[in-house]
């Protein structure tokens, strides 16, 4: 079996190492040590202050956006939102659904995230913003710099779901004026999924977090910060997928993060170059270089995805709604060699 998919993805051998191990019982000394190193690892790799708060949730990326959206948000924010697809529509309906005020800046497939879009919203008063800088279901990465320009110039709050840029692409938190990163275990970390974490500046968290009555109790930023400084968790952690994470966090370092994104680019980028001696399109907008997306005019995509499942045991992402027998998702993250790259384009070539 062979993963291109956005996750699971293919793990590191040194990954399923970690994971053969016997899992340790966690309300010791020694496992608060992994916790605490496991922040001060992740806050350097995302170039925030050490004096900024972390949240580590056992729970998929939606659990952190969830704990997010309740415990910063409520009846008397006004958010926009940036729904460029399915995941920019989760951050709609958690807000729908925690009577949180909001608009939807919404980006059609086909359009490149530009400042024309932001024209009809100069004017309105919003205390913050919520983006999915990469929107995973279509493979558009947005630019950092415009959204934080505009934050910036409106004194709003940047919240940003990075789940599947970070570590694909260059991410500097603090530089690009971000106040909350929500990331996920499963995407370019190469873990098993069921593991996320929530990094806020200090400031956001005294103003959007602190001193606010729980909303919610399993997803209580408030209460994972505190336990924290401890280095536990309010509840049973992943304890495995914790050491998962430190294990890679410290390779990740020791390597450095700029080889670790260049070299997700370096397969990207193969791949990119193997299509276009073919018939397939790959949309105009900027992409990032944790997937690419696949778009077949006339349809047909879903009968590509289970010619490759179903004969040789390849998967890649399928899409879902109106993209569904469009669009297919090719991943470059994880543990995939350029080989990997020219083995696939033959079989789509054979699919086609």
């Amino acid at each position: 079996m062979k993963l291109f998919t956005v996750g699971p993805v293919e793990m590191y051998e040194h990954t399923l190492r970690e994971r053969g191990k016997q899992l340790p019982y966690f309300r010791t000394e020694q496992f608060s040590t992994v916790m605490m190193e496991i922040e001060e690892r992740l806050k350097r790799i995302m170039k925030t202050s050490s004096k900024s708060k972390c949240a580590i949730i056992t729970g998929s990326g939606s659990a952190a956006m969830e704990s997010v959206v309740s415990n910063s948000l409520d009846k008397n924010d006004n958010v926009l939102i940036i729904n460029g697809g399915s995941f920019g529509r989760r951050f709609v309906e958690l807000c729908e659904i925690y009577s949180i005020p909001f608009d939807e800046l919404i980006v059609p497939f086909d359009e490149q995230l530009s400042e024309k879009h932001f024209e009809s919203h100069k004017e309105i008063n919003y205390t913050a913003m919520l983006v999915n800088l990469h929107e995973t279901s279509t493979g558009q990465l947005y630019n950092i710099e415009l959204l934080s320009k505009f934050c910036k110039q409106h004194g709003m709050k940047l919240i940003v779901d990075a789940i599947s840029t970070f570590l694909s692409d260059e991410y500097d938190m603090d530089g690009n004026g971000i106040d909350c990163t929500i990331v996920s275990s499963q995407k370019a970390l190469a873990l098993a999924p069921g593991l996320s974490m929530i990094v806020m500046n200090q400031t956001f968290y005294k103003e959007k977090v602190e001193g606010k009555p729980p909303i919610n109790l399993y997803l209580n930023i408030q209460s994972h910060v505190e336990n924290l400084k401890r280095g536990q968790t309010p509840n049973t952690p992943a304890v495995g997928i914790c050491y998962e994470l430190l294990d890679m966090l410290r390779k990740i370092e020791k390597n450095g993060v700029e080889t670790k994104v260049q070299n997700t680019a370096i397969m990207a980028n193969h791949f990119r170059l193997l299509v276009s001696h073919t018939s397939i399109k790959i949309p105009e907008f900027t992409l990032s270089n944790t997937l690419t997306p696949l778009y077949f005019e006339n349809g047909g995509a879903r009968k590509i995805y289970d010619y490759l499942k179903n004969n040789y045991d390849i998967y890649v992402t399928p899409s879902g709604g109106d993209l569904s027998d469009k669009l297919l998702r090719i991943g470059h993250m994880g543990n995939v060699q350029i080989e990997y790259y020219d083995e696939l384009i033959k079989y789509l070539k054979e699919a086609l």
